[in-house]
């Protein structure tokens, strides 16, 4: 039987966005990261009230499928403004920083 070396050779840390380590341009990486994190809030929010997907859908206003993107990380599907619009559904809000 043949065996495999397994060991890591090399390692480049991560910078905190991975879409920046995965290579999209500074611009867009952010971008991405932040629909990420508005994603995750949402999907967060939809099991910790252990919603089924259509009444997370009629609370959010929006339909069933576009939460099942959601919650299945169909980022190119949203922008920010639907991301934000959903999470203001929930009762929270969005802030933001600018560094």
């Amino acid at each position: 039987m043949a065996t495999h070396d397994t060991t890591i050779q090399h390692t480049t840390p991560a910078n905190g966005n991975v879409f920046d380590d995965l290579g999209f341009p500074p611009l867009e990486a952010n971008k991405l990261q932040l629909k990420a994190q508005l994603m995750v809030t949402i999907t967060q929010w939809v099991n910790e009230h252990q919603l089924t997907q259509q009444q997370a859908a009629e609370q959010l206003e929006v339909s069933r499928p576009r939460v099942s993107d959601v919650v299945n990380g169909k980022i190119e599907k949203f922008t920010i403004d639907a991301l934000v619009d959903m999470i203001e559904h929930t009762g929270q809000h969005v802030t933001m920083n600018v560094a």
